[in-house]
């Protein structure tokens, strides 16, 4: 058996050698960029509306923009976890330095609170923005490296790679775990500087540990970018759109090895247009004018996710407001358990413990019940992905009828409310809504990112892990686009705003509503989309592309 790994290389160069390279080792000190993100994220709310004095609905945008940034930048590990570092080093010294908060407000005067100014805002601003920056590089490279680390074509460490997206998520969410529960107590009740320190403090940590492992990495080699690709074909097949197709697919261009080779399909055949070979392309071809029937069905096979993957970005639209004005309705609620008081950001746990235990439940009961009676290796991705959106519908419906409620006793005390009254209400009313939203993530979160790989074309892993952390990032941004529409609108001739400065004075349960039934529709969307889908298979091939090979085919003009 060869001592070395066939498709990576060492940090020298060299041929990765399996015994000091690669493993459990190299992936566990990959992992360690996974406790500080939420512990800034999940309580940015309630400092930029208790500490900077913004309104709500604002205060929800800039905290839903922040996450939605942090998932759609994709660059190197290193680079970006030394971004994230100084981001939260920054945001340490701006909690703590006077100068750039606001005064606090005056107790006897609660409607007067002084806004954070222009510069208060901005180094605030570039502090979080850096940290998103940070976030979205180490997310796209974590995962990616980690499997590096597993030689696909060794059976013991194949074996060991299938457990390595259990290991991760179960990492990430334990990091996740902690940040809203003891950084967040820490925030609340020893003082945010102190806090955000700690955040700082663990990146360096875990940049010392990712920079301890550079020796034993393995890293993979790469052909290119399949950017490149995708946008060869684009421009090939619209150069060539006056092209007449030939009378047969065997005529297309083709130079793939048998062994790589994807059969002609007969779906975006204006694509196919970018492999029939004209009397311009004698010599050797040029990737812009010409491509092979390969490269133009991988770019088919990823078009085809792109339904899938639309109809997922408005679960994360819902994901958003958990960590943003569920958040600002725990902090009006009576949140006391005996004789501790729970930090409103905390009740972000139950979400984190949701989806904690469905992935173990699933694992452990669910998914050997169904081999036993069906066969079957249990939910297919696109059924886990169903369940995970119509379990968003339950949440914000869940989220609705909790707020009315809610707000039902705003009513009643109003007379006798101040800005910092706490309503005579249980926050745990709303552990539905934190619950259902997190069981159905369980469930989405692993049939998405499964769905993206399994049916991505080989050379475009990177792109289809790509999509799947966008739908994140759209799905962020979706939500400070609604908001900014609904105030817009609600508030207008002297309407009454949704989503006001302060939110016992807003109806947040039509906002609710609202999103329960744009999901509603989305799910009905995804089912279609997701009967419509076909997976690419050898055995649908039409008999007619085994006879397609390396030779120039016929002549076409254009």
């Amino acid at each position: 058996m060869s001592l070395t790994v066939a498709d990576a290389l060492d940090y020298k160069g060299f041929p990765a050698n399996k015994c000091k390279t690669g493993g459990w080792v190299p992936a566990a000190l990959i992992r360690s960029f996974q406790v500080s993100t939420m512990g800034i994220a999940v309580n940015l709310v309630t400092y930029l509306v208790g500490t900077m004095h913004l309104p709500s609905s604002t205060s929800a945008n800039i905290a839903t923009d922040f996450m939605g940034t942090s998932f759609l930048l994709y660059y190197t590990i290193a680079i970006f976890a030394v971004i994230q570092a100084l981001g939260t080093g920054l945001l340490a010294i701006s909690t703590a330095l006077p100068n750039l908060r606001p005064p606090p407000c005056n107790p006897a005067l609660s409607d007067k609170c002084e806004v954070a100014n222009n510069f208060q805002m901005g180094i605030f601003y570039l502090a979080i923005y850096l940290n998103a920056v940070g976030i979205g590089g180490i997310k796209s490279g974590v995962s990616g490296l980690g499997t590096d680390q597993f030689d696909q074509k060794d059976e013991k460490e194949k074996a060991q790679m299938a457990h390595f997206f259990d290991r991760f998520y179960f990492v990430i969410n334990s990091g996740t775990l902690l940040a809203v529960t003891v950084l967040v107590y820490v925030q609340d009740q020893v003082g945010r500087k102190w806090a955000y320190g700690i955040c700082s403090a663990s990146m360096t940590v875990a940049l010392f540990v990712f920079f301890l492992g550079t020796k034993r990495y393995r890293y993979k080699k790469r052909l290119g970018t399949p950017i490149f690709q995708i946008i060869q074909v684009l421009v090939a097949a619209v150069r060539k759109r006056k092209a007449v197709f030939p009378s047969n697919a065997s005529l297309l261009y083709e130079d793939t090895s048998q062994e790589s080779r994807l059969y002609h399909t007969d779906k975006f055949r204006c694509l196919d247009k970018a492999a029939i070979f004209t009397s311009k392309d004698s010599g050797s071809p040029n990737p812009w004018r010409l491509c092979t029937v390969t490269k133009v069905e991988e770019v088919k096979m990823l078009i085809k996710l792109l339904p899938i993957w639309a109809t997922t970005i408005i679960f994360w639209t819902i994901h958003a407001q958990l960590a943003s004005f569920s958040v600002q309705q725990a902090s009006t609620m009576d949140r006391s358990l005996g004789n501790f008081q729970i930090p409103p950001a905390s009740l972000y746990a139950f979400f984190i413990v949701s989806i904690m235990s469905t992935l173990a439940i699933y694992d452990r009961l669910i998914m050997p019940l169904l081999k036993k009676s069906r066969g079957s290796q249990g939910l297919t991705n696109l059924q886990k992905i169903g369940i995970g959106l119509f379990l968003s519908v339950l949440g914000m419906a869940a989220a609705a009828l909790v707020e009315k409620r809610r707000l039902s006793v705003v009513g009643a005390h109003r007379s006798t409310m101040t800005k910092s009254t706490t309503l005579p209400i249980s926050a745990f009313f709303l552990l539905p809504q934190f619950m259902l939203v997190g069981i159905g993530e369980a469930f989405l979160l692993s049939g998405e990112l499964a769905f993206f790989i399994t049916n991505a074309p080989k050379g475009m892993k990177a792109i289809s892990i790509g999509l799947y952390l966008t739908t994140t990032s759209f799905g962020m941004y979706l939500s400070t686009i609604l908001v900014i529409i609904i105030r817009n609108v609600t508030g207008r001739k002297g309407g009454h705003n949704w989503l006001t400065p302060r939110i016992n004075d807003g109806r947040l349960d039509y906002y609710y509503w609202l999103l329960a039934i744009l999901s509603l529709i989305d799910l009905g969307l995804y089912i279609l989309c997701a009967i419509r889908f076909k997976p690419n298979s050898s055995d649908d091939a039409p008999k007619m592309n085994a006879a397609v090979d390396h030779t120039p085919p016929h002549e076409e003009k254009e």
